[in-house]
């Protein structure tokens, strides 16, 4: 399957882009799971990461299947003042 990271998870990986073998019917949160166990740094945004199936915003109890592309986002913040 393939994994996309954005932001400071993608620093984190050292890449952007992640092959991961995960079992048929794993949910998104599953695969956020494996993701933390490779990566510990990535366990603090467990509770705030969004998760995306195939470029759609998607809860993390949606399960993923073979050939899905699963991407996480940390939460945004800035932006200009006005």
């Amino acid at each position: 399957m393939t994994i996309r990271l954005f932001a400071r998870l993608r620093e984190i990986a050292g890449r952007d882009v992640i092959e991961l073998d995960v079992p048929q019917g794993s949910s998104v949160q599953a695969v956020w799971t494996q993701l933390a166990s490779q990566w510990p740094e990535m366990a603090a945004f467990g509770t705030t990461v969004s998760g995306a199936v195939n470029a759609e915003y998607a809860r993390m109890s949606r399960e993923v299947n073979d050939g899905d592309e699963v991407a996480f986002l940390p939460p945004v913040s800035g932006g200009a003042g006005f």
